[in-house]
């Protein structure tokens, strides 16, 4: 028997035979996870309700180290724009003059219709700065990674991945045919124990080390040369996710493996241009052989379409002035250590921050949410952290800092982190934690 269709708008009582029929399609089980996230007692809704929700909030104009957000200026200390020059005034003319000549995109993937001259240049040009043969370009940091590791890791191969790498990398194992025994963070002794086991039962397989240059949440740099010479022992390939390292730490920016003075001894570095490089998009930097082989195999790379001219040109003229100006990473640098300092001496938890990402520690995760906010109203923007992005019980501020950052600005961002500290009972009144 065909049961007779509800019209929602009466409450449950049968439509009028002179009225249309509406079908009411029944919710799919695959949805139920999606209402069960607007539970009442759920975290959203309660963070939601108290008015304590941090994220997507709009950025009505930005000023590099000052932006404008619900009508009021505040100092950001929350991006990821390292050398400071997504507001320079060359940069935004060279990503105007290439839309100019190229249009706004390449409406099409590089293995195809979408190169210009432009990605050719970057390339060669990303491969002298890196020491590397080749470099390949793909249209952002996070498919840089995903493509990189799908591409070179197969099925008969083992990845032994960082517990604590960014998700991209994570991504890049879950589509790869290859194995994945992640280690503990940063704990070498127990990728040892993984490297010496795949050794013993898997003898043949071919081995993918990778983890982040500098952890994007702690700010602490990897352990490069004990990597390098666990690669060598074994064989295996060493991979550097160098988002955070790329135009921040190293011989004039270029990256982790420089940094320990190891960059021919790394056998494939990554990074992003969303970040010191004001743009958008990722790199892979290899031996030629390796890169040309991902070039034609990294799925992401293939089937995506390609860097937008204004964004190439964007990079192009971020990468000129980094080389022109190495005073932009001295003052990063010294930046960095006056807000270490900072945080340390007003008795805040920084864990062992070593680049310009610096934690501040909060505890759970409502304080960190209310810490946010009462940051904001203040004055300043960082980044609220929370479970499972770092471990629980230990929600965070995320603050970065720009080489353009005043010490006023300096000044102010400390201050308004010690009276809100104090109120929260992060700090005592005398500073100590």
């Amino acid at each position: 028997m065909t049961m007779p269709l509800l019209d929602p708008t009466r409450n449950g009582s049968l439509p009028s035979t002179d009225e249309p029929r509406v079908a009411v399609a029944e919710d799919p089980l695959l949805f139920a996870k999606t209402h069960k996230f607007f539970e009442p007692e759920g975290d959203y809704v309660q963070v939601k309700a108290a008015d304590l929700y941090p994220y997507f909030r709009p950025i009505e104009r930005n000023e590099g180290t000052r932006a404008h957000i619900n009508g009021k200026e505040i100092i950001m200390a929350g991006s990821n724009n390292y050398l400071g020059l997504t507001s320079d005034p060359r940069v935004k003319e060279a990503a105007q003059a290439a839309i100019q000549q190229y249009g706004t995109g390449c409406t099409g993937s590089r293995f195809l219709n979408g190169t210009l001259d432009l990605h050719l240049e970057l390339e060669e040009r990303l491969a002298t700065f890196m020491g590397k043969e080749a470099t390949v370009l793909f249209s952002t940091g996070y498919m840089t990674n995903m493509g990189l590791i799908q591409a070179i890791a197969g099925k008969n191969d083992i990845i032994f991945s960082d517990k604590d790498n960014h998700s991209c990398i994570v991504a890049g194992t879950q589509v790869s045919l290859a194995a994945t025994w992640r280690y503990r963070h940063d704990d070498l002794d127990h990728l040892r124990i993984l490297l010496e086991r795949a050794s013993r039962e898997r003898p043949n397989a071919g081995k993918l080390i990778v983890t982040d240059g500098v952890f994007s949440m702690s700010g602490r740099i990897a352990q490069v040369p004990e990597l390098v010479a666990l690669a060598e022992e074994f064989g295996a390939a060493l991979m550097l996710d160098d988002a955070h390292a790329v135009g921040v730490i190293g011989e004039g920016g270029r990256g982790s493996a420089s940094y320990f003075g190891l960059t021919d001894r790394v056998h494939l570095t990554t990074g992003t241009f969303s970040k010191s490089f004001a743009s958008l998009g990722g790199f892979a930097a290899g031996d030629h052989d390796v890169i040309e082989y991902v070039r034609h195999t990294a799925s992401s790379h293939i089937f995506s379409a390609s860097m937008p001219p204004a964004n190439v040109a964007t990079v192009l003229k971020c990468l000129e002035i980094l080389q022109k100006e190495p005073e932009r990473l001295e003052r990063l640098w010294e930046i960095s250590d006056y807000m270490r300092e900072g945080f340390r001496d007003a008795g805040f938890n920084v864990w062992t921050s070593q680049a310009p990402i610096i934690p501040v520690v909060i505890g759970d995760m409502r304080t960190c949410f209310q810490f946010w906010k009462d940051l904001l109203e203040a004055g300043v923007f960082v980044n609220a952290v929370v479970p499972p992005a770092v471990p629980a019980g230990q929600a965070l501020m995320r603050t970065s800092y720009m080489a353009t950052h005043s010490d006023d600005e300096l000044d102010f961002i400390l201050d308004a982190f010690r009276r809100i500290g104090k109120k929260h009972g992060i700090i005592h009144q005398n500073g100590a934690a």
